[in-house]
């Protein structure tokens, strides 16, 4: 077994990374280093005939478009997305092959979205102020289930149009495993969006 050995001459040298952001030696981020990670969230409930029958909680992935329409609402003056637009709607497991953060509404080859519920149109975020650099909806987005299927996961949009392909598509999350469900079923949802 070999050892390591110092010659004199030599330096030694070492970087502490903590959550992806390099720090100094006081443990701030190094100077241009400082980055914003948006990690949203999805806490979904299944309810069957009054019960719950199971809890599940999935972070999302967000899309370029996503990202590319925060950067140009601070930086570029692009008009700012209502606070009421704001939607999400659920993602079906038929004929699913996964996300790509290059998805749009528009185009999203791996996967389609569920309208089976009894909703006329995407259910509401109604999110609330930011504090502690987060964001959430106080009251669970509830999707009164009327097919039977299975769901994959939940996208966040900007438009509410069930089956639309228009809007910003802010994000995609997909369950470990499906959500089976029957009509009379409810997901409840909440989204919570920190960096």
């Amino acid at each position: 077994m070999g050892k390591d050995r110092f010659n004199i001459h030599d330096k030694a040298a070492c970087q502490v990374v903590r959550g992806g952001v390099l720090l100094n030696s006081d443990g701030l981020a190094k100077q241009g280093e400082d980055k914003i990670p948006f990690i949203g969230k999805f806490r979904t409930e299944h309810w069957r005939k009054g019960k719950l029958i199971d809890v599940r909680e999935i972070l999302n992935d967000l899309t370029t478009v996503g990202k590319n329409a925060i950067l140009n609402t601070y930086f570029n003056e692009l008009t700012q997305i209502v606070t009421a637009n704001w939607c999400t709607g659920l993602i079906n497991n038929a004929s699913f092959t996964g996300y790509n953060i290059a998805d749009t509404m528009a185009s999203h080859g791996g996967w389609t979205e569920w309208t089976a519920y009894t909703q006329t149109t995407r259910v509401a975020w109604t999110q609330g102020t930011a504090a502690s650099a987060a964001i959430t909806n106080s009251s669970p987005m509830v999707f009164d289930i009327n097919g039977t299927g299975d769901i994959r996961g939940l996208f966040v949009t900007t438009v509410n149009t069930k089956g639309g392909t228009t809007g910003v598509l802010w994000s995609a999350a997909s369950y470990t495993s499906v959500v089976s469900v029957i009509p009379g079923d409810q997901i409840r949802s909440t989204y919570s969006l920190s960096c």
